[in-house]
């Protein structure tokens, strides 16, 4: 039996790639990997740590209407953050709508322009 190591990647539906990028680049502050390799279709590769998040600029087959407002009730991606106090500050600069987590913890929940949900859980480092 296969033993799992850990997610390589995660792959995010967009609509606009330039606004994508915008988003999780300019608000989330997360870096382009330009190594990684092209596809027949835009895309980009994003840098979390050692994993990655790739979108994908291809029509989307779920609805973005409907969806639960706060995400920690949809599917979503969660990431670990040293700051949320940062990313905070950006979505408020942006505009861009999120609930806190309704479990205590110190995170945050929001979507990203096509409705894709994320998660911002704040790690404390010692």
């Amino acid at each position: 039996m296969s033993r799992f190591l850990q997610i390589h990647h995660a792959s995010v539906i967009v609509a606009e790639l330039a606004a994508a990028l915008h988003f999780y680049t300019e608000v989330l502050g997360l870096e382009v990997d330009g190594s990684r390799p092209s596809m027949a279709f835009n895309g980009a590769w994003l840098t979390v740590a050692s994993q990655q998040i790739h979108l994908l600029e291809l029509p989307n087959p779920d609805p973005i209407e409907g969806r639960p407002e706060h995400a920690g009730r949809d599917r979503h991606i969660a990431l670990l953050v040293e700051d949320l106090n940062d990313i905070e500050a950006r979505l408020q600069q942006e505009a861009v709508a999120f609930t806190r987590s309704r479990s205590g913890r110190n995170a945050i929940f929001c979507r990203d322009p096509d409705g894709n949900g994320i998660e911002l859980i704040e790690v404390l480092r010692s």
